[in-house]
């Protein structure tokens, strides 16, 4: 199983970006698909997830700016940013959450993308 994440970049303080993730191989199922993010010096902290019948959670520091969606028939998670500040520049990783394999022994796992750059110019 892979996840391709695009659509990080540099942007000004106050503008909007789009984030895709699309996870890829023997997938039969996942259950929660989401975003972490990771500043410079600071750990790795929850963004947003969304599960296959749609619940979502929100980190609070970007209720009301941040979205989260996602189509199953794609396995694909999206993160549409608006309202950006430069306290939201970190890496965005992808994550997709109890991903059972259509291949035998089917597994359980969690995987993750390779990260993206959002930075935010103020």
């Amino acid at each position: 199983v892979q996840l391709q994440a695009s659509g990080g970049g540099l942007v000004q303080a106050g503008g909007s970006l789009r984030l895709s993730c699309a996870a890829s191989g023997s997938i039969f199922s996942i259950n929660g698909m989401g975003w972490y993010r990771q500043a410079p010096g600071k750990q790795r902290e929850l963004v947003a997830v969304i599960t296959s019948g749609g619940r979502t959670n929100y980190a609070d520091s970007v209720k009301g700016r941040f979205t989260i969606s996602r189509e199953n028939v794609k396995n694909t998670v999206y993160l549409q940013m608006h309202s950006l500040k430069p306290e939201d520049t970190a890496v965005y990783y992808c994550v997709a959450e109890r991903v059972l394999t259509n291949i035998l022994p089917r597994t359980v796992n969690d995987y993750w993308g390779q990260g993206t750059l959002v930075t935010v110019s103020s």
